[in-house]
């Protein structure tokens, strides 16, 4: 079969990617590091929601093979795709869906718990205030505890399953860097155009502007 290149991954989905990555990474060294790292914790983390935000957007208005539609399988599709039956491999396989979801969901789940921690030494997240005590022990320690050791887990799986496309003669990682593919040319396209560009900037803006207010209330 003809093949060509195809935008799977619009230019805003890969440096979601990219930037996310670099600052979980950066939070984890901080947070170890401890001490004036902690203010570079914060900043990642507050970062790291706007990022979210932004994420949870645009798999609504997104291009194609980002929107969260395109890879909301159910368990029949799933199994027949491990049996080799049905082809998802264009954008997020199965597989890729659920590493996707996960990770969303427990970053969502560490940030929310991170905004209302309280270390009891020099570190309290901007939401401490508004919870009770019972509240900010417990997202406390999920923070500290479970929910990093949750990302470690998620991460590790997902380059684990990088590196086993990589023996398959495939990889996961250039088109998540070029944002194509060589696929079929009736494969439909990602839009990927100046005005989603635009559009992309408009929602990472306001969702560093509602990072900024949450960071704000702890001052207040």
């Amino acid at each position: 079969m003809q093949t060509t290149s195809v935008r799977v991954w619009d230019l805003p989905t890969r440096l979601f990617h990219w930037v996310l990555a670099a600052c979980v990474i950066g939070s984890v060294v901080s947070a170890k590091l401890g001490g004036l790292a902690m203010v570079w914790h914060f900043r990642l983390g507050y970062a790291v929601l706007a990022l979210l935000i932004f994420r949870l957007c645009w798999g609504l208005v997104g291009g194609h093979w980002s929107r969260f539609m395109s890879f909301l399988y159910s368990p029949a599709q799933a199994i027949r795709h491990f049996r080799g039956q049905e082809d998802h491999s264009t954008g997020h396989s199965p597989l890729g869906a659920l590493s996707v979801f996960g990770l969303l969901a427990v970053l969502i789940l560490q940030v929310a718990s991170g905004l209302v921690s309280d270390d009891e030494i020099a570190s309290s997240g901007p939401l401490t205030r508004f919870v009770s005590g019972e509240w900010v022990s417990r997202a406390t320690w999920y923070h500290a505890d479970l929910g990093q050791y949750l990302i470690y887990g998620l991460v590790g799986l997902h380059v684990l399953a990088i590196l086993i496309y990589v023996l398959r003669g495939k990889t996961l990682v250039r088109p998540m860097i070029t944002g194509d593919k060589q696929l079929p040319a009736s494969t439909r396209a990602s839009r990927d155009t100046a005005l989603t560009r635009v559009v992309a900037l408009i929602l990472i803006s306001i969702g560093g502007a509602i990072a900024w207010w949450v960071s704000s209330l702890g001052s207040i």
